[in-house]
């Protein structure tokens, strides 16, 4: 399984894209390139090159080295060099190390992938959704989620309440005597504007803004239970867009279930329109008919793809349920089942 988008899109390109019997071609950087549009040399190895391949690096041609697209303007086969246009079509530009990867006229880009993982992640929900678990400490009034400032957490990703519990026995101020389970407590999440201006229990004015994600800021109110008391609350929450290849799959809220639903949108998103090489529908094809989603004659690869799609999130959405089934709301309060 994967553990990072760097990973999910490697897989993607294994499973889906790029199979081995179907791999474009490509060489490996002899020296590193730093992130300056000046540094223009690509020093690439021939060993992995066929006589055509290398001459198909004239200029015209591009090059992908991890997610940056590059532009050749001249080629020297005697040096094994290439000049380039850096940062090609809104690419980023980044720093580049010995044995990088260098793909020439690649059919499907990194960076292409990269974005179409990012779009299905985030159409997902409301279909799906992440969980998240916050441990809170009861106040009178409302609490803020998270700290102030700019863009220090994800809380603004938060939904709803799916279930608020306590260890605490006496739920009135002033006690502290827990018992042996934890106990239902009754919640309800505050929609406030971003930003945000209060002023805490210390009398200190706070602004909390974010700049990323849903323009909202959240806030909670405990009902029946004291300030002070700890209470584990579990959020519905949408998931976050990635931000780079690194990014955990963990921290966006992406379980293992859901990663080959996004594979398959990403190959049917990616794939329609285009003319797919035969090595890769035959190994598609196979693929999907062993999840008993055969292609016939009348039906496309993409449509199968999304049909599988279809399935994988309906069977995953019928799991969340049984999981977190929806809470009872009470003039907007939250309370567990």
């Amino acid at each position: 399984m994967s553990t990072n988008v760097n990973s999910l899109i490697d897989r993607i390109f294994r499973e889906y894209l790029e199979p081995n019997d179907d791999v474009q071609s490509f060489s490996i950087l002899r020296l590193g390139l730093t992130a300056d549009t000046s540094d223009t040399t690509v020093n690439y190895s021939n060993s992995f090159l066929t006589s055509e391949e290398e001459d198909s690096l004239e200029p015209g041609a591009v090059i992908e080295i991890n997610q940056e697209l590059m532009l050749v303007t001249s080629l020297s086969t005697s040096a094994e060099q290439v000049t380039v246009k850096r940062a090609w079509k809104g690419t980023t530009l980044a720093e580049h190390s010995v044995d990088d990867i260098i793909r020439i006229n690649p059919v499907f880009t990194k960076k292409a992938v990269f974005d179409t993982i990012s779009d299905q992640i985030k159409n997902l929900y409301p279909t799906l959704f992440a969980v998240e678990t916050i441990e809170l400490t009861a106040s009178t009034g409302y609490k803020i989620l998270g700290t102030y400032g700019t863009d220090e957490d994800n809380y603004n990703h938060l939904v709803q309440p799916l279930k608020a519990i306590s260890q605490y026995t006496d739920w009135q101020a002033g006690s502290n005597e827990t018992g042996l389970k934890y106990q239902g407590v009754a919640i309800e999440m505050i929609d406030l504007p971003n930003p945000f201006t209060w002023t805490d229990e210390d009398s200190v004015e706070r602004t909390k803004e974010y700049t990323t994600g849903p323009s909202v800021v959240h806030a909670v109110q405990f009902v029946g239970i004291a300030a002070g008391h700890e209470v584990f609350v579990t959020f519905k929450k949408k998931f976050v867009a990635p931000t780079d290849g690194n990014t955990t799959l963990s921290s966006i809220g992406l379980e293992t279930e859901y990663e080959p639903i996004i594979m398959t949108g990403v190959a049917a998103q990616l794939m329609s329109g285009r003319d797919i090489p035969a090595a890769t529908i035959e190994n598609i094809t196979q693929g999907v008919a062993l999840q008993q989603y055969p292609v016939g004659s009348s039906t496309s690869i993409r449509n199968s793809l999304l049909q599988y799609q279809q399935a994988l999130i309906q069977q995953a959405r019928k799991n969340l349920r049984a999981r977190y089934p929806e809470p009872v709301t009470l003039n907007s309060i939250n309370y567990p089942g």
